[in-house]
């Protein structure tokens, strides 16, 4: 049984903490840096076994997935969601794992739809929507973003290894149009040597579409994708690829802290976005926080541990203490990973893409 070890620590953080906004106000941490977006991972099981997050050599039968009883309730989803959103979160994204495998995650949808002025959306690899994208957005969804790595059908069955064809997502990304699940985001994380061959492709294939394609780089995610920086493709090369083709010009970003750098064709056929997370770190804006599926906070995806708050919504803890945990884990936070990436950090046992959502 191959087991990857996740180290895990108390709501407890800095020694001598300085004293805790109060409730109700804004939290920014070490740098500065305001608290934004919520990533809520559902389930740490995928239907797929991607190369770059769960390779099947270690993601396989054996694998010690979370038993139901792990996994924190709705309930307790949203009442940390709630508390999130009363300081300052905007944005809920639901991940995974594929988060459509979460039983009645329509439920969940609903339920988080309730909270005032907070975008609701999910990422998801796109097969299971032909049947659930009408439930979802009937709950209050408001949009999804797509992973395709591929157009080529045989590339595509070699980076999910899981057999499943590219039309299955096509037809996922069309039932959540249809279901106005818009506008729809496509990721393809790309690797040097592997499918950088079809970015052009893929640019012809959306353009046009409303469809927003991001191009993200091969990220030394967790402990097990066997990362190489020669794998890597800069952003810069995948924008000077379509470029060449499909003249583009730089779009300024959204908000603050959008970790995709915005691109729109000349012609006015759409928009597509590169997130360079190795190349061009973008430490110094990020606003994310995961909660992972049972219940501990992480203050940054390569993050090697994480914050308990399932213990203390299990043990009787008041909204009060919640929220106050919640603070001091922001608060003290000074996550910079990019920023100082190496070959000594690659290595680090990092928790898994696939625990606590991309």
């Amino acid at each position: 049984m191959k087991v990857i070890p996740i180290q895990q620590t108390g709501v407890q953080t800095a020694p001598n903490p300085a004293p805790l906004p109060p409730p109700g106000s804004l939290l920014h941490d070490r740098r500065g840096r305001r608290i934004h977006d919520l990533r809520i991972s559902v389930t740490d099981r995928c239907n797929f076994r991607c190369v770059y997050c769960m390779p099947r050599e270690v993601f396989d039968k054996d694998y010690p997935f979370l038993p139901r009883r792990e996994l924190l309730s709705f309930e307790e989803i949203v009442r940390v969601a709630r508390l999130f959103a009363a300081r300052g979160v905007k944005k809920i994204r639901i991940t995974g794992g594929e988060p459509l495998l979460r039983k009645n995650i329509e439920r969940l949808v609903g339920m988080l739809a309730k909270l005032d002025g907070v975008e609701l959306t999910l990422t998801t690899n796109g097969v299971l929507l032909p049947k659930l994208a009408r439930p979802l957005a009937d709950a209050g969804l408001h949009r999804v973003t797509v992973s395709l790595d591929s157009l080529d059908d045989a590339t595509f069955r070699r980076m999910n290894d899981a057999d499943f064809a590219v039309e299955r997502v096509l037809e996922g990304i069309a039932a959540a149009q249809a279901a106005g699940l818009t506008p729809i985001k496509i990721n393809t994380v790309i690797k040097r040597g592997t499918n950088d061959h079809g970015i052009v492709e893929l640019a012809r294939h959306f353009r046009g579409s409303g469809h927003i394609l991001r191009f993200i780089e091969f990220m030394d995610v967790g402990a097990s994708n066997g990362w190489k920086m020669d794998e890597v493709l800069p952003s810069r090369e995948v924008i000077a690829r379509i470029d060449q083709v499909f003249p583009l010009e730089p779009v300024d970003p959204n908000y603050q802290g959008e970790v995709a750098e915005r691109w729109r064709y000349r012609d006015g056929a759409g928009e597509i976005g590169v997130i360079s997370s190795v190349t061009q770190a973008f430490c110094s804006s990020c606003t994310r926080i995961r909660l992972s599926t049972d219940g501990k906070l992480y203050t940054c995806l390569f993050a090697q541990h994480g914050h308990d708050l399932r213990g203390l919504l299990r043990s009787g803890a008041d909204d009060a203490a919640l929220d106050a945990a919640i603070a001091r884990v922001w608060t003290a936070r000074e996550d910079r990973y990019s920023e100082i990436r190496s070959a000594h950090t690659a290595a680090l046992r990092k928790i898994e893409m696939s625990y606590i959502g991309g």
